[in-house]
């Protein structure tokens, strides 16, 4: 049976071969450390804010959250450039972010670990590891999800200049795509004439007083089940 370090070795050297898929840049963690799931995602205006792999429906929902929310573990590995980890979740949260603290504890994590994918100077995204129970990685162990990070993001960064070349690119949109989001604040733009940054903050706004997510917000604007204007002449009307 392989070591640690042989494991290791090996998955240091497949993400290092010529653009592994999705799935091959998130399992080595989930194989290599006691964690429950990953996911992968870019973050900021480089390559856009969204998930680029999740291994199971919880690691995608703790991602989704982050986004909508604008704070978590996730964010302050890109902003620090340096691993957060969170190894009790439950019993220790930390201070920085109780809104999402308590919503993924609530969802069943007890413990959250975020490596930056870093290249160079360029802050492509974040790596997120969740266990169900409290955990503690080792040194060895927080720096070896360091390196394979480092790894991810550089083939997350080959794999967009590549699709950026082709004019056409065959290959199928992620389902964890943040586009329809991107659609639907230049509708909610249109419908109440404001900017950018106001019509996204619309739209977090209303998912969090409904306790959904922004993606399904979304979607029912994209689909005209949702019209901020609607609300906007229903005020003009009461004045």
């Amino acid at each position: 049976m392989a070591t640690q370090d042989e494991r290791f070795t090996r998955a240091m050297r497949e993400l290092r071969g010529d653009l592994p898929s999705d799935r091959q840049l998130g399992l080595p963690f989930v194989d290599l450390f006691p964690i429950a799931g990953t996911a992968i995602s870019t973050i900021g205006d480089l390559l856009g804010t969204e998930t680029v792999y999740a291994t199971d429906a919880q690691a995608a929902r703790l991602d989704e959250l982050q986004f909508d929310l604008g704070i978590g573990p996730c964010w302050d590995a890109l902003r620090t450039a340096r691993p957060v980890l969170e190894p009790d979740l439950r019993g220790d949260p930390r201070n920085t972010w109780p809104v999402f603290s308590e919503a993924a504890a609530a969802d069943g994590v007890g413990a959250l670990f975020a490596f930056p994918m870093l290249v160079g100077s360029l802050r492509i995204g974040a790596v997120d590891l969740y266990a169900r129970h409290a955990l503690e990685l080792t040194r060895v162990q927080t720096r070896q999800a360091a390196s394979l990070a480092d790894l991810v993001g550089r083939q997350v960064l080959r794999r967009a200049l590549i699709r950026a070349a082709v004019e056409d690119p065959e290959e199928p949109e992620s389902p964890f795509s943040r586009r329809l989001v991107h659609q639907a604040s230049g509708m909610v733009l249109a419908q109440l004439d404001i900017s950018a940054d106001d019509a996204r903050l619309v739209i977090q706004g209303h998912a969090f007083a409904t306790g959904r997510s922004m993606m399904d917000v979304s979607r029912d604007v994209v689909d005209g089940v949702l019209d901020f204007s609607l609300d906007e002449q229903g005020k003009d009307d009461a004045r």
